[in-house]
């Protein structure tokens, strides 16, 4: 026998893990945009269940969903999309706020031209409730 050799690797016999599927730890919850939309159920989402110290409800907020206006609004401009932060979660149902805003990319290149000079600002608004938005703007003119 050779010196250094471990003689235990070689004996394994029927020691395998069982194979679980990892969807059956899972739990659907139902996505709810805030109340400003016409359409509240944005989608589903999956999360593992409540085990032990890990609470399936903390695992859901915070994720941030983004959704196409006219999927919140049955309307036919598609280029807004909407980012929605999930904040409360309450029986199977996952409640959203207002995350921010974004354009697609097919209308921001159809925006932005070769040889044209851009405009941008960023402007900080403090609302009403008191809370602080930064807000961006760009413009490109024509000659």
């Amino acid at each position: 026998m050779a010196i250094g050799k471990n003689k235990r690797l070689s004996k394994r016999k029927g020691n395998k893990k069982k194979l679980i599927d990892p969807f059956t730890k899972k739990e659907w919850y139902d996505v709810k945009a805030p109340s400003m939309f016409s359409v509240r159920d944005i989608g589903k989402t999956l999360v593992t269940r409540t085990t032990g110290m890990k609470i399936a409800a903390d695992a859901l907020k915070g994720r941030v969903y983004e959704c196409a206006l006219a999927d919140l609004n049955d309307d036919e401009n598609a280029f807004r999309k909407f980012k929605l932060v999930c904040e409360d979660v309450q029986g199977k149902y996952c409640y959203t706020n207002f995350h921010g805003m974004d354009l697609t990319r097919d209308k921001l290149c159809s925006l932005v031209r070769k040889w044209q000079t851009l405009i941008e600002a960023h402007v900080d608004v403090k609302t009403t409730d008191g809370t602080f938005s930064v807000f961006s703007a760009w413009d490109s003119p024509s000659e």
